[in-house]
């Protein structure tokens, strides 16, 4: 019915009911099973399928890959898969708290923290204390955690079990001040430290270009095929969580090298006769990552929107260094391209207005061409394009 009705694709109405009719049906579908929550401002959805991939090869896995990560969703997935041994959960940074409490993960896997739609979050601080209060909760959970965030560091330091990850962190427009004591975060090189005593632990795994490390003097090559430092950061926590549960590195990493696009990003699509490559770009942090792996020749079209799931605040679009697109062909669309373009002409960044992303498409020249757009926009171009 929901999807008749054009309400949506139908992956969390059953959860939905489900946990109107039984408050307690998360914990009841999430017993006598191995499960691991996945949560971060960035790489959620990704990480989430690539540990899901890995993990396959210990038997059947129940995960969220489309992204519904709201306890709705969550139980949607688990009650899909009821027999399957082992979950994998995407869950929004807000309702880890809530999901944890029902499903008493085996692995809490923390990536990142950022600002993200502050309209609805709150800001970054409030999200790490409360995932520290969590960690702290649940005595017999691993945390595994990327130590070059500070606030997740904070938030995992709550655990008994933390397990560090050196993944790297390319924005740091929100760690200057330090979670605990609000003074000035001093980075040297990978290290940083606060006066306060919080620091970076020394990681068991270490991330360095596209080779994976660990304390034992093992490497690992990743040979992704998914594009960016972020994809490698992603794979790195994936491979350390996995050989927390038991899956070997050399395991891991033959099933990450398949992957070519999560949930349609990364993905190449024909429009009008273009190829058109969709990514997913939805706060500052996300665009620090986009900006170094679009193509140089390809024009851009950005769709912003700023629906409920996107955040209705605009503000994040001016920590975007949107000036390294100057000199190329930049198309500004979505519902708020005319807050875009306002940017844009700020950037110095030449561009045109085309509500409309793929309509924009339609009038580039022709040959590839790069879409970055923010979740609801990506959605609905994603919608538009359909599979292939």
């Amino acid at each position: 019915m929901s999807r008749k009705l054009g309400l949506g694709s139908g992956g969390v109405i059953g959860g939905r009911i489900a946990l109107r009719l039984d408050p307690d049906a998360l914990r009841r579908l999430g017993r006598d099973r191995t499960v691991v929550l996945v949560t971060g401002t960035n790489g959620k959805t990704t990480t989430t399928f690539m540990l899901s991939r890995i993990l396959e090869t210990l038997g059947p896995v129940a995960t969220n890959g489309d992204g519904a990560n709201m306890p709705d969703g969550v139980l949607a997935a688990l009650a899909a898969h009821p027999h399957a041994p082992v979950a994998v959960l995407e869950v929004d940074e807000t309702y880890v708290a809530a999901v944890a409490a029902q499903l008493r993960p085996a692995c809490l896997v923390l990536l990142n923290l950022s600002r993200d739609q502050l309209d609805r979050v709150g800001e970054v601080r409030v999200i790490e204390r409360a995932l520290r209060a969590v960690a702290a909760s649940l005595p017999d959970m691993t945390v595994i955690a990327n130590c070059d965030d500070p606030f997740v560091t904070s938030a995992a330091l709550g655990s008994a079990h933390p397990l560090w990850v050196g993944a790297g962190q390319r924005w740091h427009g929100d760690t200057v001040a330090c979670a605990r004591c609000g003074q000035a975060v001093r980075r040297e090189l990978t290290r940083w430290r606060c006066v306060c005593g919080l620091a970076r632990p020394d990681p068991l795994w270490t991330l360095d270009g596209d080779t994976l490390g660990n304390t034992e003097g093992e490497s690992y090559p990743l040979g992704l095929r998914l594009p960016g430092r972020a994809n490698a950061a992603n794979a790195a926590v994936a491979v350390a969580t996995a050989a927390q549960l038991g899956v070997t590195p050399e395991v891991a990493l033959a099933r990450l090298c398949s992957i070519g696009d999560v949930a349609g990003r990364y993905r190449r699509k024909w429009s009008h006769g273009r190829g058109v490559r969709v990514l997913l770009a939805k706060n500052p942090a996300c665009w620090t990552e986009t900006l170094p792996i679009l193509s140089a020749q390809s024009p851009v079209v950005i769709a912003v929107n700023s629906g409920e799931a996107d955040g209705r605040d605009m503000s994040w679009l001016w920590d975007v260094q949107f000036e390294e697109l100057r000199g190329r062909q930049v198309v500004a669309a979505g519902e708020r391209a005319t807050d875009l373009a306002v940017r844009l002409t700020y950037a110095e960044v030449q561009h045109t207005v085309c509500r409309d992303a793929l309509a924009a498409v339609a009038d580039l020249p022709p040959g590839p061409v790069e879409l970055v757009a923010n979740y609801t926009a990506f959605r609905a171009v994603q919608d538009e394009l359909g599979d292939d």
